[in-house]
């Protein structure tokens, strides 16, 4: 229990101490005008309070990524608290703060724009069609999940809560962000806080022991024998660094009062994110009495199949559905935030103004069309996709940032560590993975190395403003 909360303590500190550092370093000006200033439009550039941008921020990023992930992730034991802890001081949050900043500074520009911005035109190009692949990929992957649970609890198929939850998607991604996100995402912020403490609380009063496994960090618990690099590094995405932030983090630049609330509504949101990635690594560290029974759990009914037994052991039955619904929102509230960023992505390729409904429905009805054929696959090969194309996209975030610093002669490692470090990961996976290339976990890796090198290399040729 001690450990969980020195964790806790660990972030905590950290938005006081080094998000001060990166926000000193970004350099704000608290009398710029914002986009949601400059460009209001009354659908996507509305001026909201900081209270109300901070909750949507958070559960714009916080799908299933800090739920399913660490759930997934605490196969490996307590070292994946160590990389949702690190990882989200120094990764994640910054990803975010970057993501959100950059965009407040280009008129609230999607990740394409802000990253051709500043590693030009050829990245721009990529990344128009690369994350699009993601928010689809999230899309799905946030349906199927809760489609999961909502069936468990209402005994209710699976693909009539499929449909229903992509109809609420078209509702959201068309109307103003105002309407439904920005009245109801606040609500469903505080019933996410009270799952996530409410269910730490549960396990303190349960007759369970915290981490079943105990505390050896040098220790692979994993029952399969998956090895820890790279694997830890893509399975926990959400709650230590995700690519799918920087295409969440324009929505609120577009509504931000000013730069001066960035630390708090970028950073900030990363760091409880984190800690709710805590709790359910806690969680899946501690329910069960041996991995082999956590994995048995995790075979027998995926994570979703775990969140449930754990909400309902450990809050009962009136509790745990309050929770298991909590769940169910996180993911719901990303979907419709990942297809909403998709149609703007979409629409500033093609320079297409979205103030009519009708330009908005060309884009999003094709969008629905396809998410809802990927939706048929394979949930847990969606999964494995969505993981490597999330933290791709967080390393080119991170090289685009890092990217801006050093044109401007700023301290740009400590957006460029993290950028070498998460490109040797993705490239060590695809290499290694089966949906990859299936090579020698060695040679993976001295490619991963290689290549990350090779990126830093090609980083520094970039000329100084």
């Amino acid at each position: 229990m001690t450990w969980f909360f020195f964790c806790v303590g660990l972030l905590i500190v950290a938005y006081f101490t080094y998000g001060k550092i990166v926000e000193k370093i970004f350099v704000i000006n608290p009398e710029r005008k914002t986009p949601a200033q400059t460009m209001a439009d009354g659908v996507d550039y509305v001026k909201m309070s900081n209270t109300k941008v901070f909750l949507i921020q958070l559960l714009n990023i916080a799908g299933l990524g800090p739920i399913f992930g660490p759930i997934l992730g605490a196969l490996y034991g307590p070292v994946a608290m160590l990389w949702i802890v690190f990882g989200c001081i120094f990764a994640g949050a910054v990803h975010d703060y970057f993501s959100g900043m950059l965009s407040v500074r280009s008129n609230g520009a999607s990740v394409p724009t802000v990253v051709g911005d500043h590693l030009g035109v050829w990245a721009k190009q990529f990344m128009n069609i690369f994350a699009l692949v993601l928010l689809v990929l999230v899309g799905v992957v946030f349906v199927l999940g809760p489609a999961k649970l909502l069936a468990g609890l209402t005994s209710t198929d699976v693909a009539i809560w499929v449909g229903i939850i992509f109809a609420y998607y078209i509702i959201a991604t068309l109307v103003s962000i105002d309407k439904i996100i920005g009245r109801l995402y606040p609500f469903f912020g505080a019933l996410l806080l009270f799952m996530s403490f409410g269910l730490t609380i549960g396990l303190m009063f349960s007759d369970r022991e915290f981490y079943s496994v105990g505390l050896d960090f040098f220790t692979n618990y994993d029952p399969s024998g998956l090895p820890i690099w790279p694997l830890l590094f893509v399975t926990i995405s959400c709650g230590a660094i995700s690519g799918f932030h920087a295409t969440q983090s324009p929505l609120m630049a577009r509504c931000i009062q000013d730069e001066k609330s960035g630390r708090m509504i970028f950073y900030g949101a990363m760091i409880l994110e984190g800690i709710i990635g805590l709790i359910w690594c806690t969680l899946g560290l501690s329910f069960y009495d041996s991995p082999e029974l956590f994995k048995a759990a995790l075979d027998a009914g995926s994570p979703s199949g775990v969140v449930h037994e754990i909400s309902i052991a450990l809050l009962g039955s009136v509790g745990g559905i309050i929770a298991i619904l909590g769940v169910v929102i996180l993911p719901i509230t990303s979907g419709d935030t990942a297809f909403r960023s998709a149609r703007l992505i979409i629409a500033d390729f093609f320079k297409l103004s979205q103030k009519e409904i009708i330009k908005r429905l060309y884009i999003a009805i094709p969008l629905f069309v396809v998410g809802f054929i990927i939706s048929k696959v394979d949930f847990n090969i969606v999964w494995r996709y969505f993981g490597w194309a999330n933290q791709t996209t967080a390393a080119i975030m991170l090289w685009a940032a890092s990217a801006y610093m050093y044109k401007r002669g700023k301290f740009h490692w400590i957006t460029t560590i993290p950028a070498v470090f998460m490109t040797a990961v993705v490239i060590a996976y695809l290499a290694n993975a089966k949906i990859g290339f299936n090579l020698d976990m060695s040679i993976s890796t001295i490619m991963g190395v290689v290549g990350a090198f090779v990126c830093l290399g090609m980083f520094f040729r970039i000329k100084k403003a």
